[in-house]
């Protein structure tokens, strides 16, 4: 296997940088950002290869870069949170934490849902080794995300701040938003439980089966983020409009496999028919 070039380390930059995009300035979403979709964009306008990374150099280059670059929008919240580096959460900093930690859970489930169209469409097979701690980078997200709801905003473990799990319980089934956010959180705690080499083993095919959830998951997440938002819903649209390719990839995928194994069924059928003629 050949050593760490110099585009190895060109490509782990680039791979980085495009997690981490700059923080929105002011309160609300005056803007888009695109930077945790180069990838997707990558994908579609370009023809050239990344070089094939060994898996000692993901394991020992891109993972840990990454790792740090995937804990980058937690760090700046919990400086922003005690005023480290002159960094503001604004006017509302319960509101923002909530805002982006839900962001940013998002982003990763669509994240890792680029794992294997970017796999396929630009020939990156050592993208698989990162798809398992993006997903729990996923988890640990919107984790966050629901436990500064219940705690911060909801006033969990806060003296006289009038929490009842009454209030959380009627809140969860009665805001149709919540309700769907709080299921897909569910739905996640398999997903991270079983994400070990051990459940693998164990579960067989049941575990592509059970993580084929991450799909609902998506949706979910979109619709949560939509209905949330209330007013300015063009990022949502934005999260909607790559699940639903993201989606749409992976359907085309199937039918083409479906067609191939029809092929491959009458191959055999036809040429004992020529055969036999």
């Amino acid at each position: 296997m050949r050593g760490i070039g110099i585009h190895d380390l060109q490509y782990a930059v680039f791979v980085t940088l495009s997690l981490y995009p700059s923080p929105i300035k002011g309160e609300g979403m005056t803007r888009i950002e695109i930077q945790p979709y180069l990838p997707i964009l990558v994908a579609t306008f370009t023809h050239t290869s990344a070089p094939m990374f060994n898996p000692k150099v993901v394991r020992k280059v891109i993972k840990p870069v990454i790792f740090i670059a995937c804990l980058l929008p937690l760090a700046w919240l919990i400086a922003g949170a005690f005023g480290v580096a002159n960094i503001s959460l604004g006017a509302n900093p319960v509101a923002k934490i909530l805002h982006q930690l839900g962001q940013w859970g998002l982003r990763f489930i669509v994240i890792t849902l680029c794992i294997s169209p970017l796999r396929s469409l630009l020939n990156w097979p050592w993208l698989v080794l990162l798809r398992r701690m993006l997903g729990l980078f996923a988890f640990t997200y919107v984790l966050l995300h629901f436990l500064t709801w219940l705690i911060l905003d909801q006033g969990l473990f806060i003296p006289n701040s009038g929490f009842t799990w009454h209030s959380i319980i009627k809140d969860i089934t009665k805001r149709p938003y919540i309700t769907i956010g709080f299921a897909a959180l569910l739905m996640l705690i398999p997903l991270a439980i079983t994400s070990t080499n051990a459940m693998m083993r164990r579960l067989g095919k049941r575990w592509q089966q059970l993580h084929r959830l991450v799909y609902v998951i998506a949706v979910l997440g979109v619709w949560h983020y939509y209905w949330q938002v209330k007013k300015d819903v063009r990022e949502p649209l934005v999260f909607a409009a790559i699940v639903f390719a993201l989606l749409a990839w992976r359907y085309w995928r199937y039918r083409n496999r479906l067609a191939l194994a029809e092929q491959s069924r009458s191959a055999p059928v036809q040429s004992v028919a020529v055969e036999g003629n």
